[in-house]
């Protein structure tokens, strides 16, 4: 039996300058995975609730206590959420998925060479 869980992604962006140009660079990247259960229900509910709820780091990072951001929530045909929040003329966007744990792998390490392995490649 595979395993549902809910993947939370949070739109980064990373200003580079380049030629006297101000670029803004935007990336989706993996913020949490939960496991949610073990049916596809348990987890668009999941879903649902992070989507209302999650709040990014971009916006944590300067939110007061008892602040409630601005928040406008979508739901895509294919089960996505695509979430805007906004506080303070900041705003960041979360995207909320869910997804089935189809195949996991350990890290596994090489051996560190011996000697004579690091005196061959010396030479």
């Amino acid at each position: 039996m595979t395993a549902w869980y809910v993947l939370v992604e949070e739109d980064t962006r990373e200003t580079k300058y380049a030629e006297g140009t101000e670029l803004k660079l935007h990336r989706w990247k993996l913020v949490a995975t939960r496991s949610v259960g073990s049916t596809e229900e348990e987890a668009a509910a999941a879903a649902e609730r992070l989507a209302l709820e999650h709040v990014p780091a971009v916006i944590v990072r300067h939110a007061r206590p008892g602040d409630q951001p601005a928040r406008e929530a979508y739901l895509t045909p294919d089960g996505t959420w695509v979430v805007s929040v906004r506080q303070r003329g900041r705003e960041a966007h979360v995207r909320v998925s869910i997804a089935q744990l189809m195949h996991t792998r350990t890290e596994h390490e090489a051996p560190p060479p011996s000697w004579r392995e690091k005196l061959r490649e010396a030479f």
